[in-house]
């Protein structure tokens, strides 16, 4: 703490879009319109910070709630706060816990963070001892960052060279990369079934990808990608471009004509075109926290790792406590639900 003072000066609650001033999307006002059409209740503030020269700086901070039963609800933080530079990040979670804590509804049994601070190895943070790790993460804690502000020549000559080769195979077997229209998105969702399916992993309902082309509210830039072949299409994958940042949302796939490499091309033409557009990275969204064959997502790590970007490693989720009996409760259903997931991804 600073000459025993807080860093945090006030919490002031505020309309949604004042979020879009917010680095990262999943803390902006889009991101909060979104998750309110589906059960979550967006709660938007400006957080007002003392910075080392005590002078004041503003940030935003979009919090979603959503209740799990009668006086009981989970409220939690995408990806923040952000802060200004100088803050260390244990005092600034411990001090915005307890204000949030007085000024989020009363059935508010816990706040989960996704704190956007990278580590600098894959080791655990140090966070306040009253914060405990939650028994899953929200958002995936591990990534790939690909720099674009390198030349094209420079991002291809960087990726494996297993990668350039199937990337060159997808053009020379004549696999096509269209941007496709918004209202072909059960074209995607088609697919997506299809991977859910074949590599046993959950999705959202149909309604949740369509609402992200179909928002009223001021939507960023998110395109549709499709890999065609022969009028076929063989993948798809969502991007989500936003100022400086593109981030690769999902990708789905056919079980047809694999070995055409269409992933590979898909993501050289979202790289090409978050490049042209401004964007300065590019982030694949979620790895394996390491190279390990024996983890059911070991595909991903390899596929992602392969086009040359920076792996980069995020504290995870962690859990402030706001009633302490109600939260035993659901750490212990937690945990037991997560233990039973394990059993069956290991069978």
């Amino acid at each position: 703490m600073k000459n025993g003072e807080g860093f945090l000066a006030g919490l002031i609650k505020t309309d949604l879009p004042v979020c879009d001033k917010a680095a990262s999307f999943l803390q902006s006002g889009f991101w909060g319109s979104f998750k309110a059409q589906f059960g979550w209740e967006a709660f938007a503030f400006k957080t007002v910070w003392k910075t080392e020269s005590y002078e004041h700086e503003e940030k935003t901070l979009l919090v979603l709630r959503r209740r799990l039963a009668p006086a009981f609800a989970l409220a939690y933080v995408p990806w923040g706060p952000e802060l200004p530079a100088g803050i260390p990040f244990q005092d600034a979670l411990e001090e915005l816990a307890n204000c949030l804590k007085k000024n989020l509804p009363k059935d508010t049994v816990f706040i989960r963070f996704d704190p956007p601070w990278l580590l600098d190895s894959d080791c655990q943070p140090t966070v306040p001892p009253f914060f405990i790790r939650a028994e899953a993460d929200i958002q995936p804690p591990d990534s790939v960052i690909l720099d674009l502000t390198q030349p094209m020549d420079s991002i291809i000559e960087n990726m494996k060279p297993k990668w350039r080769y199937n990337w060159r195979l997808a053009l020379k077997k004549g696999v096509k990369v269209k941007q496709a229209e918004k209202s072909e998105i059960a074209v995607f969702y088609k697919l997506l079934k299809e991977t859910s399916e074949r590599d046993k992993i959950a999705i959202h309902g149909f309604e949740y990808y369509r609402a992200l082309f179909y928002s009223n509210y001021n939507t960023p830039d998110i395109r549709l990608y499709f890999a065609e072949y022969e009028g076929e299409t063989l993948a798809g994958i969502v991007t989500l471009f936003r100022g400086a940042d593109a981030v690769y949302l999902y990708g789905a796939s056919s079980d047809n004509k694999r070995n055409f490499m269409p992933a590979y091309a898909l993501q050289l033409k979202a790289i090409e075109d978050a490049k042209n557009r401004g964007c300065k990275s590019y982030d694949f969204f979620g790895i394996p926290p390491c190279n390990d064959t024996a983890h059911p997502m070991s595909g991903l790590y390899q596929f992602k790792t392969g086009f040359g970007g920076k792996i980069i490693h995020r504290p995870g989720s962690w859990d402030f406590s706001c009633r302490h009996y109600l939260y035993r409760i659901f750490r212990a259903a937690e945990s037991l639900r997560s233990a039973i997931k394990t059993k069956k991804k290991k069978r």
